[in-house]
């Protein structure tokens, strides 16, 4: 069974009381328009805005929310613009969808924290592939402090890094977005 704050996304995507914005994130264009288009997962995708642009420019998307009316919106969406997305409905917080290791070119994460998601994203990104993630500054657990976000990122290639106060964001509150590609191994070195 979907957990209660599940439960609340998918009535507020089922009746529209969630702002159902289509259009996608000037982070996530701008971030895959300097890439070749390869496979993306969009993680917490809910109507899908992101995943939906993402195929329209010619990824293979894969979308992933725990609202199952979120993803039937993704699914009509696709389905109207003449587009494939593999939209599939998994409880992130109980792992109910698997990231596979080396997979993915674009991982998009936005609005939507859980902390435990980005090493398994990360792990699912391929050697010199790239995760973009927005997610909400302040207190509370939907939120993190200043300066939290880039610490998961240690190691990694930062391509964009900013905290931005309220305003900045369609939500009106302070958020901060990153943009980091997964580094190459390094080579062997024979002896």
């Amino acid at each position: 069974m979907p957990s209660s704050g599940l439960l609340e996304w998918d009535e507020r995507h089922r009746t529209g009381e969630e702002r159902d914005d289509a259009t996608p994130l000037p982070l996530v264009v701008e971030t895959a328009s300097e890439m070749k288009p390869g496979r993306a997962l969009d993680l917490a995708c809910g109507a899908g805005r992101n995943a939906l642009w993402l195929a329209e420019h010619g990824w293979s998307v894969t979308a992933v929310d725990g609202a199952p009316a979120a993803i039937e919106l993704v699914r009509t969406r696709a389905s109207v613009r003449g587009v494939n997305v593999n939209a599939q409905v998994a409880d992130l917080e109980k792992g109910e969808y698997a990231i596979a290791p080396g997979h993915w070119d674009l991982v998009v994460i936005s609005y939507y924290l859980q902390r435990d998601l980005f090493e398994p994203a990360k792990r699912g990104v391929v050697p010199g592939g790239v995760l973009a993630a927005i997610v909400l500054l302040g207190e509370g657990r939907f939120s993190l402090r200043p300066g939290e976000l880039r610490g998961y990122f240690s190691g990694w290639e930062i391509l964009h890094d900013r905290e931005g106060n309220p305003g900045d964001s369609p939500e009106h509150r302070a958020v901060a977005e990153i943009v980091a590609r997964r580094p190459f191994p390094a080579p062997l070195v024979k002896s």
